[in-house]
C-alpha cells in the first residue's frame, strides 16, 4: 500500500505535513499534497488516524439513490441504533454511479470509524480499498462479487421474483411482462431470475419483448411500460422490480387510461407508505426494509468494539412477502384476442 511517506517524497513535504493536510489543516503545500494523493491512490488509514486524534463517532452512509424511500426507511432503521450509542451518519448518494461512489469513500474513510455501503455495481472494486484502509464496511441491499469477505444484510431477492411470478401465475395470466432494474446490480439481477424463473416453472416463458431491464428509476418505469402498451399484443400483467419503477409503471397506465387490474395488472417489488392508500391499492413483494438498516448497523459497531475479535464476516439474508392488494386480479376475458383497450396518445414528459 502507498504510505504517508510516498506522498510526501511525491509533493516534496515533510510527513507531519501531509499529516496535517489530511487532518483539513492549512499547509502551504496543499496543491503539490493533492496532486500526490491523487496520483499514488493513496488512501490513509482511519485505524492509524486514530491513535493520535480519537474515533469520530461517525458512520458513513453511502446509497445509490438517496429519493428512493427505501433507503430512506433503512436509514431511519440505522439511526435507530446510532441514537442509543451517541454516533452520527453521514449520508451520501452515488446516483448509481461506480466513479460516484468511488469519490464519496476516498473522501470518508478520512472522517468515519466505519461505511455502510449499498454498492452501485456488483462489480465495484472501491470496497476493496476501503477493506485495505482498515475501515470496517457493511454491504446493504446489494452485494459484491466476492462480497463473501464482508459482513451483509440482504434480502431474498430471488425469492422474492418468484412470488410474483407464482401470483399473477396463480391468478391466471400467462402473458406477464417483467421491468428489471440494473442487471449489473444484486437486487436487479436476482429479482429478474427469480421472476423468470418462477415463470419456466409453470413452463410459461414469455417473449424477448415483455422482458424489459430499467434502471430503478420512475422514468424508466413510465417509459417502458409505454413501450408494453404499445405492442401488437400487450400483455395483461407487469411486474416491475422496485417501488419508484413501480410508481412510474402506474402512472403511464393512468396516463394511457388503462383500467387496472381490469385491463392490466400490476405487481411491484418494495411496499410503499401510500401502497394502500393508491387507487388501486398497490399488490407488492415487501420485505423488512427498516430492520435491514437495525441488523447492518449493529453488524457495524459490533466490528467497531475493540473487544469484537476479527471473526468470519457475517450474511444476513431476510425473507420477503406477498401482499395482494386490489392492483391485480384474474385476466379480462377477451375470447383469445387483445386484452389492451383502445388507449390515447401519451402526454409529454
Amino acid at each position: 500500500m502507498v504510505t504517508i511517506h510516498d506522498v510526501a517524497a511525491r509533493a516534496g513535504v515533510s510527513p507531519a505535513t501531509v499529516s496535517r493536510f489530511l487532518r483539513g489543516q492549512r499547509v502551504r503545500s496543499f496543491e503539490a499534497i493533492q496532486a500526490a494523493v491523487d496520483e499514488l491512490g493513496y488512501w490513509p488509514s482511519a485505524a492509524a488516524q486514530s491513535l493520535k486524534s480519537g474515533r469520530t463517532h461517525t458512520i458513513g452512509v453511502v446509497v445509490p439513490d438517496i429519493t428512493n424511500p427505501y433507503f430512506a426507511a433503512v436509514v431511519k432503521g440505522m439511526e435507530s441504533v446510532t441514537r442509543e450509542e451517541s454516533y452520527r451518519i453521514l449520508l451520501a448518494n452515488s446516483d448509481e454511479s461506480s466513479e460516484r461512489e468511488d469519490d464519496l469513500l476516498a473522501d470518508m474513510v478520512r472522517r468515519v470509524d466505519g461505511i455502510v455501503l449499498a454498492p452501485a455495481t456488483e462489480q465495484d472494486e472501491t470496497p476493496l480499498h476501503v477493506r485495505d484502509a482498515d475501515v470496517p464496511l457493511v454491504f446493504i441491499d446489494r452485494d459484491l462479487t466476492g462480497g463473501e469477505h464482508f459482513d451483509a444484510v440482504l434480502v431474498n431477492n430471488r425469492e422474492g421474483g418468484r412470488q410474483a411470478a407464482e401470483h399473477l401465475l396463480g391468478l391466471g395470466h400467462t402473458r406477464v411482462a417483467a421491468i428489471s432494474g440494473n442487471q449489473d446490480t444484486t437486487p436487479g439481477r436476482l429479482r429478474r431470475e427469480g421472476f423468470l424463473n418462477g415463470l419456466a416453472a409453470a413452463d410459461v416463458e414469455i417473449p424477448a419483448e415483455y422482458d424489459l431491464v430499467g434502471d430503478f428509476r420512475e422514468e424508466s418505469g413510465y417509459q417502458l411500460t409505454l413501450s408494453l402498451l404499445s405492442l401488437p399484443e400487450p400483455p395483461t400483467a407487469i411486474f416491475t422490480a422496485n417501488n419508484l419503477m413501480t410508481l412510474g409503471a402506474l402512472k403511464a397506465l393512468h396516463d394511457m387510461r388503462i383500467d387496472v387490474p381490469g385491463y392490466m395488472s400490476l405487481i411491484g417489488f418494495d411496499d410503499l407508505d401510500t401502497g394502500p392508500l393508491l387507487r388501486p391499492p398497490l399488490t407488492v413483494i415487501d420485505r423488512p426494509m427498516a430492520e435491514q438498516g437495525v441488523l447492518a448497523m449493529r453488524l457495524l459497531l459490533r466490528r467497531l468494539d475493540p473487544g469484537y475479535g476479527d471473526d468470519d464476516p457475517r450474511r444476513i439474508v431476510l425473507d420477503t412477502k406477498l401482499i395482494e392488494r386490489a392492483s391485480t386480479s384474474r385476466p379480462r376475458e377477451s375470447g383469445g384476442g387483445s386484452t389492451s383497450p383502445r388507449m390515447r396518445k401519451t402526454r409529454s414528459r
